[in-house]
């Protein structure tokens, strides 16, 4: 008996619209009028790959941090388009968790960053975190600026709270290895570098640490 074929919903139809105009704000909005967020994450599983690519990159556009684990999940999908997505999908899903006012002040945690105001992005973030201690880009937005201070081992910290609470969060996985290679620590940057590749398997710049790391500890 033959199998009964895929349904293709009309999402795939937005999607290839939007890839011929180039128009986000329609295809969001059209998105909107015709899929719940729900709908969107069971779509992200779809047979068809073009259809979890619509999926996952509406997601990205206008998903909240609910869409966490569905886009964790497809950085191990088949179609390298998929993983890319997603990858683009979880870091813009990362700031919305919380109230309007949280991603806000990340907002200004992320720019100070950007501007090297470290110090200035440590005394907010940790403000924020203490009325939100939930929000893990809070987290590792703090550890990145402790990381380009120099305090590895507090940025170590910070990352490590990022993961217990969003283990999808392969950045901090990264830069936690990147701090215990400067604490002269490569085993355990080891460790965390292969946890960043589990999570994404596309961070070429993490496989060649692995592969660095790994002859260096068993040469010892």
């Amino acid at each position: 008996m033959s199998k009964e074929p895929l349904r293709i919903p009309q999402i795939l139809e937005l999607y290839e619209k939007y890839l011929d105009v180039q128009d986000p704000v329609a295809f969001m909005r059209q998105v909107t009028e015709n899929y719940a967020q729900g709908t969107l994450q069971r779509l992200a599983v779809h047979g068809v790959r073009e259809v979890r690519r619509a999926a996952v990159l509406a997601m990205g556009l206008l998903g909240d941090y609910e869409c966490n684990h569905t886009l964790g999940r497809a950085l191990l999908d088949e179609d390298r388009t998929v993983r890319t997505l997603a990858d683009n999908a979880l870091r813009a899903v990362w700031t919305r968790a919380g109230t309007v006012k949280d991603q806000q002040e990340l907002g200004v945690i992320v720019r100070l960053s950007a501007a090297q105001q470290y110090a200035e992005a440590i005394r907010r973030a940790s403000k924020l975190l203490a009325r939100a201690p939930w929000f893990a880009e809070a987290w590792h937005q703090r550890g990145v600026a402790q990381f380009a201070l120099g305090h590895y081992g507090e940025a170590i910290r910070d990352c490590h709270e990022t993961l217990e609470i969003n283990p999808y969060q392969f950045v901090a996985a990264a830069t936690m290895g990147q701090a215990y290679l400067e604490l002269k620590n490569p085993v355990s940057a080891l460790e965390c570098f292969r946890r960043a590749l589990r999570l994404n398997p596309d961070l070429e710049g993490v496989r060649a640490q692995v592969v660095r790391l790994a002859r260096m500890v068993e040469d010892r």
